[in-house]
């Protein structure tokens, strides 16, 4: 903790002379430019609202899905495009994630009525239907803020997806730029390796899918596998 003040005291007086006037942005700016950006390893930033879950409001925390993976997904704004095309997606394959001890959560700086609403919709119209996980509202965007996907300009999230494992920590970060979706078989593919990798003690090569070949990581054991690949 002194490690970090001493590094926002030395970083003071670059930041003001960029920030802006504004009291609320001034804020928001000293809160995106000095706190610990999250990171693959470390303990997951916390997070908890209110959520859409069944259609109806519930509190719910990161800490509620303690030993299960959790797939929290950023996504820019309900009522629009792409966004659905992923919402929908994760929820084709919610029983995949589930197989895997996962959970997702869906997350936008719209308020709850909003998310309730959009799954109110048909999803010929292009609403989201009824689906399955819950749709956390971060209408203060402190979340988005902590995980580092905020446009501070424009007010919303780029598609963030963070994978934590089930003791907290964070393995897998990916952000995309707002109009690029993301792959619902890549997510399930990085959980299946997480899982591999710590029951096993052995490594993913490059295209890894369960069931493929893996690598002893030591020198002699890693022989085994690029001799049958490289034959």
């Amino acid at each position: 903790m002194a490690g970090l003040f001493r590094t926002f005291i030395n970083r003071v007086p670059n930041l003001l002379k960029t920030a802006p006037t504004n009291t609320t942005a001034f804020r928001n700016f000293v809160l995106s430019t000095t706190l610990l950006k999250p990171r693959v390893q470390e303990p997951a930033p916390d997070f908890g609202g209110i959520a859409v879950v069944n259609k109806d409001f519930k509190q719910i925390k990161l800490a509620d899905y303690k030993g299960k993976f959790v797939v929290l997904f950023f996504y820019p704004l309900d009522f629009t495009f792409v966004c659905p095309t992923e919402l929908i997606s994760l929820d084709e394959r919610i029983d995949d994630f589930h197989s895997l001890n996962a959970e997702v959560i869906g997350c936008s700086i719209d308020s709850h009525f909003s998310h309730l609403g959009w799954i109110n919709s048909s999803r010929k119209d292009g609403g989201l239907g009824n689906i399955r996980y819950p749709l956390l509202s971060d209408i203060n965007k402190n979340i988005a803020r902590k995980y580092d996907v905020l446009l501070e300009n424009e007010g919303i999230a780029l598609r963030g997806m963070f994978i934590i494992d089930p003791n907290g920590i964070l393995r897998h970060i990916t952000v995309n730029d707002l109009p690029i979706g993301r792959s619902v078989d890549e997510a399930i593919r990085i959980i299946e390796a997480i899982a591999f990798v710590d029951e096993h003690g052995e490594v993913c090569p490059a295209n890894w899918k369960k069931g493929s070949k893996t690598i002893k990581p030591d020198p002699k054991g890693s022989l085994e596998y690029f001799n049958n690949v490289n034959k």
